[in-house]
């Protein structure tokens, strides 16, 4: 595994994404365009699959490896949907929806197994 490489991805993403979060609050993306969410949890889901990675670095491609970065970015997007759930009943007091939550879990972990396949076929093959 080439850390010097994933480490210069992992920057360039969360930058990317801080970036993009930043121009969809001043433009209300998350408000004008219905799919913008999914979109930024797919992006979060895959960073947070190439950051397990990072902490604990895999040689091989295995099944296990995969459940295991899996189970990560489902538990990363869990914890973040329950601070979700909690600042829109506290604070925003918008109601909670169920379906927006499961979308937004599923695409976390689109976003995983995206940075699973990413991370074999360009991190450790080349």
């Amino acid at each position: 595994m080439d850390r010097i490489k994933l480490t210069k991805r992992l920057i360039f993403l969360i930058f990317f994404i801080f970036l993009v979060n930043f121009l969809a609050n001043n433009f209300y993306w998350y408000f004008s365009i219905w799919y913008f969410d999914m979109i930024m949890h797919f992006l979060g889901g895959f960073w947070i699959g190439l950051v397990y990675f990072y902490i604990f670095p895999q040689k091989e491609n295995s099944f296990s490896a995969i459940l295991k970065v899996l189970a990560f970015v489902f538990f990363i997007g869990i914890g973040w949907e329950v601070f979700e759930i909690l600042f829109n009943n506290i604070i925003a007091v918008n109601l909670f929806n169920s379906l927006d939550t499961f979308s937004d879990i599923f695409f976390d972990l689109a976003g995983g197994g995206l940075a699973v396949f990413y991370f074999f076929k360009r991190i450790v093959l080349q």
